[in-house]
C-alpha cells in the first residue's frame, strides 16, 4: 500500500469544485429525499457543485457527516490537516484521508498544483504491482477494461454493464430450452416426478419467487442468517449446461453443509449469469467447509467465474463474498449486494479518472477499492468495510 504517513504530513484544502451544504439549508424537495439520512446522528448534510456551475463528471452528489463538514470548513483554506484529524481517526487516519482524496474531496499540494481523484494516483497506488490472482483475477481486470472503453458517463449504467459482465447471451437455443420457471425446474431435475425431486423436497423449503430468482431455505436444524451481521455469499458458477445433470448435486452439498439459504436464477437469463447460485451462511468457517464439500463433489465441472469475488477453487467454479454493511450510501440506492456495491464504486471511480485524462482509469478504479480494504488482486474483503459493526 502507499505510504499513507507522507500523505497525511502533505498540505490540503477543500475540492473548490463542490459547495458544501447543511441538510437544513437544502430545498424541501431534496429533504424529503435525504430524509433518511437524517437518523445518522453525525449526518450533516451534501456535498454538491454549487447551483449554476457545470457538474464535473464522476464528481456526483455526496452525504457528509460532521466531522468531514469541519474539516472541509477548515481547509477552505489550503493548510496542514488539523491535529484532530489524527486523533479521530487513529492509526487509520492515512486511509482516512486517502479516501478523502481519492474521492476528490480534499485536495492535496503535489508541487506547485492540488491534485485529487486520478490526478493524485501517484500518492495512492500501491509501490509493488500486485499479485495474479487466479482465473477470477483475471476476469475482474478484464471487466475493468472493458468498463473504461465504453463511451458511458452515467455511474449507473456503468455499473450495470460491470456488474452484467461475463454473462453468457442469451441465444434462441436457451429461449427456447427454458421459456419459463417450470421449464427451469424440469431441467434442473427438481419439476415434480423429476429425478432429483424427492431428495431435494426433503431437504429445502421453497421461500417466496421474486422476478429473477428461486430460493429456497433449509428443512430442519437450520440455524438461519442473523438480524444486522454480516452476510457470508458463496458463489457456485459452473458452465450453464453442467446444470441439468449437476445441480442436484450441489443442492445436495449445501444442505449437507447446513446451509441456511440458497437461490438461483429464475429462467434462461439467470442460469446465464455467471453469479447464478448463491448460498449464504451466518460466517466464513460454515462457507468454507461448504465450499470444501462442494470443491470435492464438483471436481472436473467446467466453471463460468464471477468477477470481483474472492476464488476458492476450480479455476473460478468457487468464489465468495460478503454483503457490504446496510445503510452506506444515499437511500435512494436502496441496499446493495457485495457485487453490486462494488460495481457502483468501480464505476464512479473509472468515470472520474477517465474524465481527468488518467492512462489507465481501471487502474485508479482498482486502487479506490484497496483503500477500502479490500484485496483488490483476489477480491478478498477486508474486515475494514465491518470496523463499525
Amino acid at each position: 500500500m502507499s505510504d499513507f504517513e507522507a500523505i497525511l504530513r502533505g498540505s490540503f484544502r477543500a475540492n473548490p469544485l463542490y459547495e458544501l451544504v447543511l441538510y437544513d439549508r437544502l430545498t424541501a424537495g431534496e429533504r424529503e429525499a435525504l430524509a433518511d439520512l437524517r437518523r445518522d446522528p453525525g449526518f450533516y448534510g451534501v456535498l454538491r457543485p454549487p447551483p449554476g456551475a457545470e457538474r464535473p463528471t464522476g464528481l456526483g452528489l455526496k452525504a457528509v457527516d460532521r466531522e468531514t463538514a469541519l474539516l472541509l470548513l477548515t481547509l477552505r483554506e489550503p493548510a496542514p490537516l488539523p491535529a484532530y484529524v489524527r486523533e479521530l481517526f487513529g492509526h487509520d487516519a492515512g486511509r482516512a484521508v486517502a479516501q478523502l482524496v481519492a474521492d476528490g474531496v480534499l485536495e492535496v499540494a503535489a508541487g506547485d498544483a492540488f491534485v485529487s481523484g486520478a490526478g493524485a494516483f501517484h500518492l495512492l497506488a500501491p509501490a509493488e504491482p500486485g499479485r495474479a490472482g487466479g482465473a477470477i483475477a483475471a476476469l475482474s481486470r478484464d471487466a475493468l477494461r472493458y468498463a473504461q472503453a465504453l463511451p458511458i458517463d452515467e455511474p449507473l449504467r456503468l455499473s450495470g454493464r460491470i456488474y452484467g459482465y461475463n454473462r453468457r447471451p442469451l441465444t434462441p437455443r436457451w429461449r427456447r430450452l427454458l421459456p419459463d420457471t417450470a421449464a427451469l425446474a424440469t431441467y434442473l431435475g427438481i419439476a415434480p416426478g423429476g429425478p432429483a425431486a424427492g431428495a431435494f423436497a426433503r431437504r429445502w423449503t421453497p421461500l417466496a419467487p421474486s422476478p429473477a430468482w428461486l430460493s429456497w431455505q433449509g428443512r430442519g436444524g437450520s440455524p438461519g442468517l442473523p438480524a444486522g451481521g454480516p452476510t457470508y455469499k458463496l458463489y457456485v458458477s459452473p458452465a450453464p449446461d453442467f446444470l441439468a445433470d449437476g445441480f442436484a448435486a450441489i443442492a445436495a452439498s449445501l444442505a449437507e453443509a447446513g446451509a441456511p439459504q440458497f437461490k438461483v436464477g429464475a429462467d434462461a437469463a439467470g442460469l446465464l449469469r455467471p453469479d447464478k447460485i448463491v448460498a449464504y451462511f451466518a460466517g466464513f468457517e460454515d462457507l468454507a467447509q461448504a465450499a470444501e464439500r462442494l470443491r470435492r463433489r464438483l471436481a472436473g465441472a467446467p466453471a463460468h467465474g464471477v468477477p470481483f469475488t474472492a476464488e476458492i477453487a476450480g479455476g473460478g467454479l468457487l468464489s465468495w463474498g460478503v454483503d457490504p454493511p446496510r445503510g452506506e450510501g444515499l437511500p435512494w440506492m436502496g441496499e446493495e449486494s457485495w457485487r453490486l456495491w462494488l460495481a457502483n464504486r468501480l464505476a464512479r471511480a473509472v468515470i472520474s479518472a477517465r474524465a481527468a485524462a488518467a492512462a489507465e482509469p481501471w487502474r485508479f478504479a482498482r486502487e479506490r477499492l484497496r483503500l477500502e480494504g479490500i484485496d483488490t488482486d483476489t477480491w478478498t474483503p477486508g474486515p475494514l468495510l465491518w470496523r463499525e459493526t
